[in-house]
């Protein structure tokens, strides 16, 4: 009898957690059916924060897009020596089609920085030319940081049109050959 307990049991668990795990249709238009999480497959969780004007731009505002999250601030080398290579791959890719039909690449950069003026320094000294900056200017007690688990910067979180996460960390060159990979086929055949 305990046999068959456990047998319906391991049958049930593994039934909820497929459920949760469903797979995403490459239409991004339809509806998210995937679960929030930090994984690649998962549904990257909603930012919204405040702009160097003080707007609100949530994440969930570039649907459509291809996305990468970067995580950085002004005060930090490692981040303002990836900084070249994320301008780079975004003026390579910012206008091109994507195979899940998303004609737009852009970065939603997350700043930990405390104050305002430094951050805003960095941005133009950088030439961080995407619209998409937000901070919310907590430093390493920022709710975006705590919402992703940041312990280091920089850090990015590539995702797609439909909100899901396709690929974590991704420096320098490695940026640049996912995003090369995740072009339409037609523009692979130009």
């Amino acid at each position: 009898m305990k046999k068959i307990l456990t047998l319906f049991l391991f049958i049930s668990l593994s039934s909820i957690a497929q459920k949760k795990t469903k797979q995403v249709a490459t239409d991004w238009s339809t509806p998210l059916q995937v679960v929030e999480g930090l994984k690649p497959g998962n549904k990257a969780p909603e930012l919204a924060y405040k702009n160097p004007n003080d707007s609100i731009i949530s994440l969930s505002s570039l649907r459509g897009k291809i996305v990468l999250i970067d995580f950085w601030a002004s005060w930090c080398g490692p981040c303002r020596m990836e900084n070249p290579h994320v301008v780079e791959a975004y003026n390579n890719f910012k206008n091109k089609t994507f195979k899940g039909g998303e004609k737009e690449f852009t970065v939603y950069s997350v700043s930990l920085d405390l104050y305002k003026a430094a951050w805003n320094k960095a941005i133009a000294a950088d030439g961080l030319v995407w619209p998409y900056h937000v901070s919310d200017l907590k430093q390493w007690n920022s709710e975006a940081g705590a919402k992703y688990d940041i312990s280091s910067i920089p850090t990015n979180w590539l995702i797609d049109g439909r909100g899901v996460i396709v690929a974590i960390g991704l420096r320098g060159e490695a940026l640049d050959k996912k995003l090369e990979s995740m072009l339409a086929e037609i523009e692979n055949k130009k």
